[in-house]
């Protein structure tokens, strides 16, 4: 949720700073002239018929004062703008979680690794396994309400099976797995054609 309302609220952010930087060079080309020529700001005021805004502005804060339907959609639309707001500071303010498989916290501190660290030696470690042409791990870490895993999925050739293969694999990776305290999942399948060969 936190990565998702970060992105939007750089889009946001990204998307503001190009309308006010379109706006400033518009202001400074019409800021090369004075008077009332067609370069000036009286001139932009002009172009941009600042005058009919300001009526039709006037006359919608002259309906928002009065009580009427407009005045609670007006205030209902504020009510949003603001909720928007706070999600977009949550996004941008809120410390962003490192992900992290915990090996041991103790007095002296905490050891832990970063997910692709542990699943780049996962890989390494399946990839020495007899049989196996291909690895790729993924490690979730321990959640509130979920254990720490180790996914590992590996190809091999066709002169193999799935199982005889996957016991070699829970072989090649349980030291890490013993000192990590994730718990593994192994899946074997037959490389594709032009895999390398073990």
């Amino acid at each position: 949720m936190i990565l998702l309302l970060r992105a939007v609220a750089r889009f946001v952010v990204l998307v503001l700073l190009v309308a006010l930087a379109l706006v400033g060079l518009t202001a400074a080309v019409f800021s090369i002239q004075g008077g009332d020529s067609p370069l000036s700001l009286p001139g932009l005021a002009e172009h941009t018929r600042l005058p009919e805004v300001e009526e039709t502005v006037g006359d919608y804060l002259d309906q928002l004062e009065a009580d009427g339907p407009l005045a609670k959609i007006s205030a209902l639309a504020g009510v949003g703008a603001v909720l928007a707001g706070v999600l977009l500071l949550l996004g941008v303010l809120a410390p962003r979680r490192k992900r992290l498989v915990i090996f041991d916290n103790g007095e002296a501190g905490r050891l832990g690794a970063r997910r692709r660290t542990l699943a780049g030696v996962a890989e390494a470690l399946a990839e020495q396994a007899r049989g196996v042409t291909q690895a790729r791990a993924r490690v979730r870490p321990r959640g509130r309400l979920r254990i720490a895993r180790l996914r590992v999925t590996v190809s091999h050739g066709r002169n193999y099976q799935d199982r005889e293969v996957e016991e070699r694999v829970l072989s090649a990776i349980s030291p890490l797995v013993d000192s990590s305290g994730l718990t593994p999942r192994v899946e074997a399948r037959v490389g594709k054609r032009g895999a390398r060969v073990e």
